[in-house]
Protein backbone atom coordinates (compact mmCIF):
# COMPACT_ATOMS: atom_id res chain seq x y z
CA UNK A 1 0.00 0.00 0.00
CA UNK A 2 1.28 3.45 -0.88
CA UNK A 3 1.11 6.19 1.76
CA UNK A 4 1.37 9.88 0.85
CA UNK A 5 4.17 11.71 2.63
CA UNK A 6 5.20 15.26 1.80
CA UNK A 7 3.75 15.04 -1.68
CA UNK A 8 5.42 11.71 -2.48
CA UNK A 9 4.43 8.07 -2.09
CA UNK A 10 5.98 5.59 0.34
CA UNK A 11 5.55 1.89 -0.34
CA UNK A 12 4.38 0.19 2.87
CA UNK A 13 3.72 -3.40 3.90
CA UNK A 14 1.65 -4.82 6.78
CA UNK A 15 1.57 -8.42 8.01
CA UNK A 16 -0.05 -10.13 10.99
CA UNK A 17 -2.29 -9.05 13.85
CA UNK A 18 -0.58 -9.93 17.11
CA UNK A 19 -0.67 -8.37 20.59
CA UNK A 20 2.48 -6.31 19.90
CA UNK A 21 3.37 -4.12 16.92
CA UNK A 22 6.78 -3.96 15.25
CA UNK A 23 7.52 -1.15 12.79
CA UNK A 24 10.80 -1.66 10.95
CA UNK A 25 13.10 0.60 8.95
CA UNK A 26 15.70 -0.65 6.46
CA UNK A 27 19.30 0.47 6.28
CA UNK A 28 21.08 2.83 3.87
CA UNK A 29 19.60 2.03 0.41
CA UNK A 30 17.93 -1.16 1.59
CA UNK A 31 14.15 -1.30 1.23
CA UNK A 32 11.62 -2.98 3.51
CA UNK A 33 12.84 -6.28 2.04
CA UNK A 34 15.66 -6.29 4.57
CA UNK A 35 12.90 -7.12 7.08
CA UNK A 36 10.85 -9.42 4.85
CA UNK A 37 11.99 -12.73 6.33
CA UNK A 38 11.68 -11.67 10.02
CA UNK A 39 8.22 -10.24 9.32
CA UNK A 40 7.07 -13.47 7.70
CA UNK A 41 8.20 -15.39 10.78
CA UNK A 42 6.70 -12.89 13.23
CA UNK A 43 3.31 -12.32 11.61
CA UNK A 44 1.66 -15.14 13.58
CA UNK A 45 2.31 -13.36 16.86
CA UNK A 46 3.09 -9.72 15.96
CA UNK A 47 1.55 -7.01 13.86
CA UNK A 48 4.42 -6.06 11.54
CA UNK A 49 4.69 -2.91 9.42
CA UNK A 50 7.57 -1.80 7.23
CA UNK A 51 8.15 0.56 4.33
CA UNK A 52 10.57 1.71 1.66
CA UNK A 53 12.09 4.88 3.06
CA UNK A 54 12.88 7.73 0.69
CA UNK A 55 15.36 6.78 -1.99
CA UNK A 56 14.74 3.04 -1.70
CA UNK A 57 12.55 0.37 -3.22
CA UNK A 58 9.54 1.67 -5.12
CA UNK A 59 8.83 4.77 -3.03
CA UNK A 60 8.58 7.79 -5.33
CA UNK A 61 10.44 10.52 -3.44
CA UNK A 62 13.37 11.87 -5.52
CA UNK A 63 16.91 12.26 -4.26
CA UNK A 64 16.50 16.02 -3.75
CA UNK A 65 13.76 15.40 -1.17
CA UNK A 66 15.95 13.27 1.12
CA UNK A 67 16.86 14.96 4.40
CA UNK A 68 17.13 14.11 8.11
CA UNK A 69 13.81 15.71 9.06
CA UNK A 70 12.01 14.14 6.10
CA UNK A 71 13.19 10.64 7.03
CA UNK A 72 11.93 11.01 10.60
CA UNK A 73 8.68 12.68 9.54
CA UNK A 74 7.99 9.88 7.06
CA UNK A 75 8.24 7.34 9.86
CA UNK A 76 5.57 9.17 11.87
CA UNK A 77 3.43 9.48 8.74
CA UNK A 78 3.48 5.68 8.40
CA UNK A 79 2.60 5.23 12.08
CA UNK A 80 -0.32 7.64 11.78
CA UNK A 81 -1.60 6.05 8.58
CA UNK A 82 -1.80 2.65 10.24
CA UNK A 83 -3.22 4.02 13.48
CA UNK A 84 -0.23 2.92 15.54
CA UNK A 85 -0.32 4.59 18.95
CA UNK A 86 2.62 2.65 20.36
CA UNK A 87 5.02 0.10 18.93
CA UNK A 88 8.46 -1.42 19.00
CA UNK A 89 10.59 0.42 16.44
CA UNK A 90 13.35 -1.54 14.71
CA UNK A 91 16.14 -0.10 12.58
CA UNK A 92 18.88 -1.83 10.61
CA UNK A 93 22.33 -0.35 9.88
CA UNK A 94 22.12 3.36 9.00
CA UNK A 95 18.37 3.20 9.54
CA UNK A 96 19.10 2.92 13.26
CA UNK A 97 19.95 6.63 13.32
CA UNK A 98 16.50 7.59 12.03
CA UNK A 99 14.85 5.25 14.53
CA UNK A 100 16.78 6.53 17.54
CA UNK A 101 15.96 10.12 16.56
CA UNK A 102 12.25 9.26 16.27
CA UNK A 103 12.27 7.71 19.75
CA UNK A 104 13.98 10.82 21.14
CA UNK A 105 11.43 13.08 19.44
CA UNK A 106 8.36 11.19 20.69
CA UNK A 107 9.22 8.63 23.39
CA UNK A 108 5.55 8.09 24.29
CA UNK A 109 4.93 6.60 20.83
CA UNK A 110 7.31 3.70 21.40
CA UNK A 111 7.36 0.79 23.84
CA UNK A 112 10.80 -0.40 22.76
CA UNK A 113 13.62 0.00 20.27
CA UNK A 114 15.58 -2.65 18.36
CA UNK A 115 18.87 -1.80 16.64
CA UNK A 116 20.21 -4.48 14.28
CA UNK A 117 23.86 -4.00 13.33
CA UNK A 118 23.05 -0.34 13.65
CA UNK A 119 25.15 2.74 13.15
CA UNK A 120 24.52 4.71 16.33
CA UNK A 121 27.01 7.54 15.86
CA UNK A 122 27.49 9.78 12.85
CA UNK A 123 29.54 7.70 10.39
CA UNK A 124 32.43 9.08 8.40
CA UNK A 125 32.31 6.83 5.38
CA UNK A 126 33.56 9.36 2.84
CA UNK A 127 32.27 7.10 0.08
CA UNK A 128 29.68 9.31 -1.62
CA UNK A 129 32.01 10.09 -4.54
CA UNK A 130 32.55 6.40 -5.22
CA UNK A 131 28.81 5.73 -5.05
CA UNK A 132 28.10 8.44 -7.60
CA UNK A 133 31.00 7.43 -9.86
CA UNK A 134 30.32 3.69 -10.12
CA UNK A 135 27.27 2.61 -8.15
CA UNK A 136 27.19 -0.95 -9.50
CA UNK A 137 30.78 -1.59 -8.49
CA UNK A 138 30.19 -0.04 -5.09
CA UNK A 139 27.15 -2.26 -4.51
CA UNK A 140 29.17 -5.39 -5.34
CA UNK A 141 31.91 -4.42 -2.88
CA UNK A 142 29.47 -3.38 -0.18
CA UNK A 143 27.38 -6.55 -0.36
CA UNK A 144 30.50 -8.72 -0.28
CA UNK A 145 31.44 -7.04 2.99
CA UNK A 146 27.90 -7.33 4.38
CA UNK A 147 27.19 -10.97 3.64
CA UNK A 148 30.03 -13.05 5.09
CA UNK A 149 28.13 -16.22 5.91
CA UNK A 150 29.32 -19.13 3.76
CA UNK A 151 25.80 -20.42 3.11
CA UNK A 152 24.35 -17.11 1.89
CA UNK A 153 25.37 -16.62 -1.75
CA UNK A 154 21.70 -16.42 -2.71
CA UNK A 155 21.19 -13.74 -0.06
CA UNK A 156 24.07 -11.71 -1.48
CA UNK A 157 22.47 -11.86 -4.94
CA UNK A 158 19.16 -10.75 -3.43
CA UNK A 159 20.90 -7.93 -1.56
CA UNK A 160 22.52 -6.59 -4.72
CA UNK A 161 19.14 -6.59 -6.39
CA UNK A 162 17.53 -4.73 -3.48
CA UNK A 163 20.20 -2.01 -3.39
CA UNK A 164 20.14 -1.44 -7.13
CA UNK A 165 16.50 -0.38 -6.93
CA UNK A 166 17.92 2.91 -5.63
CA UNK A 167 19.53 5.36 -8.00
CA UNK A 168 23.14 6.46 -7.35
CA UNK A 169 22.22 10.01 -6.30
CA UNK A 170 19.61 8.81 -3.80
CA UNK A 171 22.06 6.28 -2.37
CA UNK A 172 24.75 8.94 -1.97
CA UNK A 173 22.32 11.41 -0.38
CA UNK A 174 21.12 8.75 2.07
CA UNK A 175 24.71 8.31 3.26
CA UNK A 176 25.15 12.06 3.58
CA UNK A 177 21.77 12.71 5.18
CA UNK A 178 21.75 9.95 7.73
CA UNK A 179 25.25 10.96 8.74
CA UNK A 180 23.76 14.30 9.86
CA UNK A 181 21.58 12.58 12.47
CA UNK A 182 23.54 12.48 15.72
CA UNK A 183 21.29 11.08 18.45
CA UNK A 184 22.21 10.97 22.13
CA UNK A 185 21.86 7.33 23.17
CA UNK A 186 21.98 8.22 26.85
CA UNK A 187 18.69 10.11 26.42
CA UNK A 188 16.72 7.13 25.05
CA UNK A 189 13.87 6.44 27.48
CA UNK A 190 12.63 3.06 26.22
CA UNK A 191 14.02 -0.48 26.57
CA UNK A 192 16.43 -1.13 23.71
CA UNK A 193 17.68 -4.37 22.22
CA UNK A 194 20.96 -4.23 20.32
CA UNK A 195 21.39 -7.20 17.97
CA UNK A 196 24.75 -7.49 16.25
CA UNK A 197 26.53 -9.96 14.02
CA UNK A 198 29.74 -11.24 15.54
CA UNK A 199 31.49 -11.02 12.16
CA UNK A 200 30.08 -7.68 10.97
CA UNK A 201 32.69 -6.03 8.73
CA UNK A 202 30.72 -2.80 8.27
CA UNK A 203 29.97 -1.86 11.89
CA UNK A 204 32.40 -3.49 14.33
CA UNK A 205 31.06 -5.39 17.31
CA UNK A 206 32.84 -2.92 19.59
CA UNK A 207 30.43 -0.22 18.41
CA UNK A 208 27.46 -2.35 19.46
CA UNK A 209 28.98 -2.97 22.88
CA UNK A 210 29.50 0.78 23.27
CA UNK A 211 25.92 1.52 22.22
CA UNK A 212 24.43 -1.04 24.60
CA UNK A 213 26.48 0.38 27.47
CA UNK A 214 25.45 3.97 26.63
CA UNK A 215 21.73 3.17 26.57
CA UNK A 216 19.96 3.52 29.94
CA UNK A 217 18.10 0.23 29.40
CA UNK A 218 20.17 -1.46 26.72
CA UNK A 219 20.65 -5.17 26.14
CA UNK A 220 23.09 -6.74 23.67
CA UNK A 221 22.63 -10.00 21.77
CA UNK A 222 25.56 -11.14 19.63
CA UNK A 223 24.80 -13.54 16.78
CA UNK A 224 27.75 -15.94 16.29
CA UNK A 225 29.17 -15.96 12.78
CA UNK A 226 26.65 -13.45 11.45
CA UNK A 227 27.62 -10.50 9.28
CA UNK A 228 26.02 -7.10 8.77
CA UNK A 229 22.54 -8.13 7.62
CA UNK A 230 21.28 -10.92 9.91
CA UNK A 231 17.69 -9.91 9.13
CA UNK A 232 18.40 -11.49 5.73
CA UNK A 233 20.96 -14.19 6.58
CA UNK A 234 19.82 -15.24 10.07
CA UNK A 235 16.16 -14.13 10.35
CA UNK A 236 15.25 -16.90 12.77
CA UNK A 237 17.93 -15.83 15.22
CA UNK A 238 16.86 -12.19 14.94
CA UNK A 239 13.22 -13.08 15.63
CA UNK A 240 14.15 -15.33 18.57
CA UNK A 241 16.15 -12.49 20.14
CA UNK A 242 13.33 -9.99 19.67
CA UNK A 243 10.69 -12.38 21.02
CA UNK A 244 12.68 -13.24 24.13
CA UNK A 245 13.44 -9.59 24.87
CA UNK A 246 9.87 -8.44 24.19
CA UNK A 247 8.36 -11.01 26.56
CA UNK A 248 10.48 -9.51 29.33
CA UNK A 249 10.50 -5.85 28.40
CA UNK A 250 7.57 -4.85 26.18
CA UNK A 251 3.90 -4.83 27.24
CA UNK A 252 1.29 -6.04 24.78
CA UNK A 253 -0.76 -3.45 22.90
CA UNK A 254 -3.67 -2.18 25.01
CA UNK A 255 -7.02 -3.70 24.06
CA UNK A 256 -9.99 -1.49 23.32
Amino acid sequence: MFVEAGGYLLNTVEMGDGPRTLVSHGGWAGSWELWQEPMMLMQKHWRCISYDHRGTGVSTAPAASIGPDALVEDLFTVLDHYGVDTCVLAGESLGALTCVQAVLDAPDRFSGLVLVDGVTAAPDFGEQTEIRADFDRYVDTFVAACVVESDSDHIAAWGRQVLRRSDPESAARLYETQSLITPDLSAVQVPTLVIHGESDRIVPLAAARHAAAALPDGELVVLPGAGHVPTMTRPGAVVAAIDDWARRKVPANPTS
